[in-house]
């Protein structure tokens, strides 16, 4: 299977991560969406990344469809779920990836209106995403707790989304010291860049 996106996405490291922890082989064809040479439009109609193109040449897209299949993928190598099969835990899992996603929309907005001139930039508007986040990044705080993962006992997609967005932020908005006022996100950020699967992904841009 291929998978098409960029190096700083963290909708595409997200999948990266659950491919490099269940074990799975991959292509990797770096495409950014936003470049005028970009061909993610032929494979997505939407013109976002992630891409999976799969072995059968079927095409899927957006990360968390493409994050259920890979994790009923029975790996070889593998047999780590990251989503849990009952339905409550598994709906809180989900939950944690749509804050943690909801985490990146709102930065990537934000990222984007500042490409614009700064005569035609909405500071309305960037600021209604940038108090997304701000309450996005408390709620995950008031949520995980003194708790060593996101839900549960064990590492799962909640911890990957949420780890991909923390870094995003890192990345794109140093100014946000979410390191400084939340302990807790920073232990779990401390646990997280110990794995192989998030070193080997550290955004690059």
């Amino acid at each position: 299977m291929k998978i098409i996106g960029s190096l700083t996405s963290p909708y595409v490291r997200k999948v990266r991560i659950i491919l490099a922890e269940k074990q799975i082989h991959y292509e990797f064809s770096v495409d950014n969406p936003w470049d005028s040479s970009t061909r993610v439009s032929s494979h997505n109609p939407l013109g976002k990344i992630p891409v999976l193109i799969m072995d059968n040449e079927d095409i899927l897209y957006d990360s968390r469809v493409i994050a259920e299949y890979l994790d009923s993928i029975e790996s070889p190598q593998s047999a780590i779920h990251l989503i849990p099969r009952s339905s409550y835990d598994r709906t809180m899992v989900k939950r944690w990836e749509a804050l943690a996603d909801g985490i990146c929309d709102a930065a990537a907005t934000i990222f984007l209106e500042r490409k614009r001139p700064t005569s035609q930039q909405s500071h309305e508007w960037i600021a209604r995403q940038q108090q997304k986040i701000e309450m996005g990044i408390k709620a995950a705080a008031v949520e995980l707790g003194d708790r060593e993962w996101c839900h549960g006992h064990t590492f799962t997609l909640a911890d990957i989304a949420l780890g991909c967005a923390m870094d995003y932020l890192t990345l794109r908005f140093p100014e946000i010291q979410w390191r400084a006022t939340y302990a807790n996100l920073t232990g779990l950020a401390g646990r997280l860049t110990q794995r192989t699967s998030f070193i080997d992904t550290a955004p690059k841009g």
